[in-house]
């Protein structure tokens, strides 16, 4: 910014009107103001060429520039053509340097006119010629000027009064100032009109002529001043008097009516009405919203219930009432929509399918959606499955984060009497979509919370009802919406957080984790082109993924149900050799496992493990269910000098110290079977403990495994290498059947397990649920007593 304008000085008539103006001068453009002649005024100077131009003006002998008003205020490197042709001739009366601009007090001398530019670097400097002012009038018109002087003083200080943003001091101005000429130009710098109009006054060089034009502009300014004062003071007088304006404002519609005319109010009015009839609404929603509207008609603008009341309406207009989607019935392309998007997953496209082919098939009457729930560990793609659901079926998609949501009134909205109520989640989520029969995702419906604002759990339950949503009632809106027609997915990771009666609302759909085979796949079709993408990096020209590359990731940097760290460590290869092709790289990068190791470094995991941790008597390996997936542990035994004690250690919850009582109670009983000397434990402790001590254990899929530590132990026999197990134990050696096989199983196959120990009741559970070519690739062995655990398990012989 070029000038800035600070606070306006008043008039000096002590300059010398004889004094001679150079014909050559520095041209200092302004904006937003104009300077009079006779009239001190400060400015700020911000522009670096603009301070080169005071400096060397200070410096001068006469210290006087030349100012012109800029065309556009918005230009930041004026030239010749951007400034008025007439300005005034100014004295720099004081300058004060600070370090970012320049403080001027500058006074305006005579008017110029702007004739020729001869410099425009490093600032404008200009030929001018002055321009005289007209006063040589006869003894009539110096009577009617002195009639124009005293209007325009009487008018200026009506002005002033009347406007708040003028200081009173300025009424001085009319009273102290004599002179016809100085009164115009002083006047005319501090009245509020626009820059175009002040510079037309500059531009009169006649005294009569230019307090005619200021005599109209004022009177001008006093009428819309006064007009302005009226209206206020009307608006005053109106708002003490609100039943008398309700009477007339009546009275007028009455009048209206007759004549066949209506007000914007009236048309507003109409235009809502439309919108809810176009809007189709239910019968019990409709009459709602035309009471409403009746109620709005009759409110003031500025009542505080107009907002509230209008709200209103427009939520029941915006929502989708009479608005679907059509569902694509074609099977054959629905399934390929699921395939492309996920690879196995089968279980969940298989009830998509099916729930589809039942549409089809049903056409007449309604049919209930199905409320499904994805369970697993995370990262196995059940948000994105969600979305790969509607967009098959053709439907709107949804989305709502459940976790950490506290307030049932997030589920069925706030009541109206609340100041900024709002309809819950569940409604806007539906507007949002603009479609009636959205899918409706629901994330993490595990993690919902309760305190003193209600449970939104409880809440749950009815919209998640298929025999209830058809008649869900929001608080904010207090009619019925059928939800009815939405599919609403959640997902969790847990079902045990779930509350029971919500749990058994839903179809479980069970998701657990991925293969070592189904990650590989997963990451050829969809991690590495999507981290290509992102990376822009292109296949083949920049980078190469070979399979045993892949696998090495997998089995070596990952050990986790899902692939969100599968998918981590490919972007930070492509990063790696993002960077590579940055810096002069020019060959395609092959990414074998020998490159995994270089671009990774040395693996996390390694299936050596179990070998070297399983070498001896007394350790035997487990599998257990975490949220997360399933995992392999070790249950280690020792035996010391002591006093018949158990020790278990590792944060081991109640029901796993149990098991561990029971397997020691069952080794004692039959100490002869297996081989021990019957005083084994007279003057010895036992010590169980199960490592990864930072983290809680609980649960009673351990039995089997602590029997089996204890028994290697006693009989100084180790443990089969890579053999793993799982099972619950009686004391009279039955082994009873466990949850989670799957995870489990896949679990030991990740760390390398080549011979797995089940109960025998569980051999549906990996029938059904483990894949065939997971189940070829294992040696799974299926047992109902803890003898023949210890057969399959503990090596024949014996070590001393």
């Amino acid at each position: 910014m070029d000038i800035e304008i600070g606070a306006k000085g008043s008039d000096f008539s002590t300059v010398d009107r004889s004094l001679v103006i150079p014909e050559e001068l520095s041209l200092l453009p302004i904006k937003d103001t104009v300077l009079f002649p006779m009239v001190v005024m400060p400015l700020i100077v911000s522009r670096e060429s603009s301070m080169k131009l005071v400096d060397d003006a200070v410096v001068s002998d006469s210290r006087i520039i030349a100012l012109s008003t800029l065309k556009d205020p918005d230009i930041e490197a004026p030239g010749i053509d951007d400034v008025y042709p007439i300005g005034v001739a100014a004295a720099i009366h004081t300058m004060l340097r600070l370090p970012e601009h320049q403080r001027l007090i500058i006074q305006g001398l005579k008017r110029i006119r702007i004739t020729e530019c001869i410099q425009s670097e490093p600032y404008l400097r200009v030929k001018i010629e002055e321009i005289p002012e007209i006063d040589d009038f006869t003894e009539d018109e110096m009577v009617e000027i002195e009639a124009l002087r005293r209007n325009v003083a009487e008018h200026f200080q009506s002005v002033v009064t009347l406007s708040p943003g003028l200081p009173d001091e300025l009424q001085n101005i009319a009273t102290s100032i004599t002179k016809p000429g100085v009164l115009a130009d002083t006047v005319a710098l501090h009245l509020p009109i626009s820059m175009p109009e002040k510079q037309a006054l500059l531009e009169m060089p006649g005294i009569k002529e230019r307090l005619r034009a200021l005599l109209a502009i004022l009177m001008r300014e006093v009428e819309v001043l006064e007009l302005g004062s009226k209206i206020q003071s009307q608006v005053h007088s109106e708002m003490g008097k609100t039943q008398r304006d309700y009477y007339l404002r009546e009275q007028m519609k009455a009048i209206q009516r007759e004549l066949g005319e209506g007000d914007e109010r009236s048309a507003e009015v109409e235009e809502l009405r439309r919108k809810i009839v176009e809007a189709k609404m239910t019968q019990e929603a409709e009459k709602e919203a035309l009471r409403e509207l009746d109620r709005l008609r009759h409110m003031s603008p500025a009542a505080p219930e107009y907002t509230v009341a209008r709200t209103f309406i427009d939520s029941l207009i915006g929502l989708p009432w009479n608005v679907y989607t059509e569902d694509n019935l074609d099977i054959p392309q629905v399934h390929k929509i699921l395939n492309e998007d996920h690879y196995g997953l089968d279980k969940v496209k298989e009830r998509i399918l099916e729930y589809l082919s039942v549409r089809k098939f049903r056409e007449a009457g309604e049919m209930r959606h199905p409320i499904l729930c994805f369970a697993g560990p995370p990262g196995v793609g059940k948000t994105s499955l969600g979305k790969s659901i509607a967009r098959a079926l053709g439907r709107k998609f949804v989305r709502m984060s459940l976790g950490g949501v506290r307030d049932e009134a997030e589920i069925r909205g706030h009541r109206r009497t609340y100041i900024g109520a709002l309809p819950g989640q569940i409604i806007q989520g539906v507007k949002r979509s603009e479609s009636h029969n959205p899918v409706f995702m629901m994330d993490e419906i595990d993690k919902v919370g309760a305190d003193f604002r209600g449970d939104p759990s409880s809440a749950l339950l009815e919209v998640l009802d298929p025999e209830q949503n058809a008649t869900f009632r929001d608080h904010y809106l207090e009619v019925t919406f059928d939800l009815s027609k939405v599919m609403f997915i959640t997902t969790a990771n847990v079902l045990d957080t779930i509350l029971p009666p919500l749990r058994d609302r839903m179809e479980v759909l069970e998701i657990a984790g991925y293969t070592e085979e189904e990650k590989l796949e997963i990451a050829k079709r969809h991690l590495v082109p999507k981290q290509l993408e992102e990376h822009g990096l292109k296949q083949r020209k920049h980078i190469t993924f070979v399979q045993d590359g892949l696998a090495e990731i997998i089995r070596g940097y990952t050990r986790e149900a899902g692939v969100r760290n599968l998918e981590r460590q490919i972007a930070t290869i492509c990063r790696k050799v993002a960077r590579e092709w940055a810096e002069g790289r020019d060959k395609a990068a092959r990414i074998s496992a020998k490159k995994v190791h270089e671009y990774l470094g040395v693996p996390r995991y390694s299936q050596q493990e179990l070998t070297d941790r399983a070498d001896e008597p007394g350790v035997a390996v487990g599998l257990a269910w975490t949220p997360t997936g399933g995992d392999v542990l070790f249950v280690e035994a020792t035996k010391m000098q002591g006093g018949k004690q158990l020790l278990t250690t590792g944060q081991l919850g109640d029901v796993m110290k149990e098991s561990a009582q029971a397997a020691l109670s069952y080794v004692r009983s039959h100490s002869a079977t297996l081989g021990i000397d019957a005083n084994f434990y007279k003057d010895a402790d036992i010590h169980l403990h199960v490592p990864a001590g930072a983290i809680p254990k609980d649960g009673p899929s351990a039995g089997v495994t602590m029997l089996t530590a204890l028994a290697s132990l006693l009989t100084c026999r180790k443990v089969k290498p890579r053999t793993a197990m799982t099972g619950e134990i009686t004391l009279r050696g039955k082994v009873l059947p466990v949850g989670g096989l799957k995870e489990k199983i896949l679990a030991a196959r990740r760390a390398g397990v080549e011979t797995v120990i089940v109960p025998k009741e569980n051999r549906k559970d990996v029938v059904e649920e483990v894949p065939e070519d997971i189940r070829n690739s294992m040696r799974i062995e299926y047992v109902e007593d803890v003898s023949q655990v210890l057969e399959l398990a503990l090596e024949p012989d014996s070590i001393a």
